[in-house]
């Protein structure tokens, strides 16, 4: 047993303090460690709320500390799962290089391996994130369905194969069917931080915005750490803010996401259309250039076949971005 997950309990009147850590064990070494300090009005409650803390947090630090060890192999010596884990490493917020990166990796767990299940899964959701650097999202909607489909075949019970299925579905408008996905992947494992980031998204484009927030701020709750969740639940909150039309609330939470994560290129959106919605439009002028920076050439058209708004919703978003100067091709 390489990981090893180590506690104590201390209580003092209605108090109690919990500290947990993860060692790896073959090395000795010390990679995260946590203090909670809770009243104890309900003991279940704050069991089962540590439990879901713990859980979440230890999830990114295990892939972390398990791509570090990969990366003293050499990569053709590497395993499916060392590919696996260096793939997700590679995704983080790296842009077009590291997706491609990842995709490769992808690819040869696949060859290795190919009846592993989060290896189709995660290359089904590497391929439609590759139209946010480059290309359309069309070319690859096939094999990335197919890619999904694979995995929920091997593994019915994977959440990671629901979460990139509801990606997938998610990508072509069907926000009912991929709020189930993600639903189904959260059944399969409730401290899924990622898919609860990924739940506000089809939950805010049918109306939902108010949930839609909630599951966002639980993803953050449970991950506070990991970038890739930090960043996709604070789209998700801006985008159920815009998709309310609350633009006041979209601009703050996108400004303050993109401090953190600039490179995130759908938080620009939201926020460039948003001011221009509210007749900013010096901050709107302002705004578009660091998103076109990050796709050049980007147009309304590009983007009323790509993005995953739909309705009046995409009518808001196109009209906002159409204010702020955004070409129509």
């Amino acid at each position: 047993m390489r990981y090893v997950l180590e506690g104590s309990v201390r209580k003092a009147g209605t108090r109690v303090r919990i500290t947990a850590q993860l060692v790896d064990a073959a090395a000795s070494n010390h990679i995260w460690a946590e203090l909670y300090d809770r009243d104890l009005a309900d003991i279940f409650a704050v069991q089962d709320e540590i439990t879901e803390r713990v859980v979440g947090a230890i999830e990114p630090e295990l892939y972390a500390a398990e791509h570090f060890r990969s990366r003293r192999k050499p990569p053709a010596s590497l395993d499916a799962w060392e590919c696996l884990i260096r793939a997700l490493s590679c995704i983080g917020l790296a842009g077009h290089e590291g997706n491609a990166e990842a995709e490769t990796l992808c690819r040869r767990a696949i060859a290795i391996a190919p009846s592993y299940a989060q290896a189709h899964s995660l290359l089904a959701w590497l391929l439609v994130r590759r139209s946010l650097w480059a290309g359309a999202v069309g070319p690859v909607l096939p094999e990335a369905t197919a890619e999904a489909r694979t995995a929920l075949r091997l593994d019915e019970r994977d959440p990671w194969a629901h979460m990139t299925y509801g990606q997938v579905l998610l990508r072509t408008r069907r926000y009912r069917e991929a709020e189930r996905a993600l639903r189904r992947a959260l059944e399969l494992n409730p401290n899924f931080a990622l898919a609860y980031a990924f739940l506000g998204l089809p939950l805010a484009h049918q109306g939902a915005s108010e949930e839609a927030i909630k599951t966002a701020e639980h993803a953050l709750r449970l991950s506070p750490s990991d970038p890739l969740i930090g960043a996709y639940g604070a789209f998700a909150m801006a985008n159920a803010r815009f998709v309310a039309e609350q633009y006041d609330h979209c601009v703050t939470a996108a400004r303050s996401a993109i401090e953190r994560y600039p490179e995130f290129r759908p938080l620009h959106h939201l926020l460039v259309a948003a001011v221009a919605l509210q007749g900013d439009m010096e901050a709107a002028t302002e705004a578009l250039p660091n998103l076109l920076r990050l796709r050049p050439g980007l147009s309304l058209s590009w983007l009323s076949a790509n993005m995953t708004y739909s309705g009046e919703i995409g009518a808001r978003l196109l009209d906002g971005l159409r204010k702020a100067g955004l070409p129509e091709e």
